[in-house]
């Protein structure tokens, strides 16, 4: 099985009152490695997705450093220039991130 090849993996997320994200805990690729937790807020986030990047919900494998556990593929869906930003292949009207804690 081929290794998938990821930028970033959303480990937690924080949402706003208004119901979109207004940071995600993550971490980025760092050429062969990978960054401490970095703090991304919802601009951030959805520059590097638009910019080609590809970032997953997971999580880290304890003791493991460069290692995860890889759940879903997130998107930014929709035409307008805000953007919803979800999981896999769901559609919704506002950021959804299934099966990730919030914080």
């Amino acid at each position: 099985m081929a290794k998938q090849k990821f930028d970033g993996i959303v480990e937690a997320v924080h949402f706003a009152p208004d119901g979109n994200i207004d940071w995600v805990r993550a971490y980025e690729r760092r050429g062969s490695t990978y960054s401490d937790r970095v703090l991304l807020d919802r601009k951030a986030l959805v520059e590097r997705i638009r910019a080609g990047k590809r970032f997953f919900t997971g999580q880290r494998t304890q003791f493991e450093g460069g290692t995860f556990e890889i759940i879903h593929p997130i998107r930014l869906i929709g035409s307008d220039g805000h953007g919803v930003l979800v999981t896999g292949y769901s559609s919704a009207q506002k950021d959804t991130l299934d099966g990730v804690p919030i914080l």
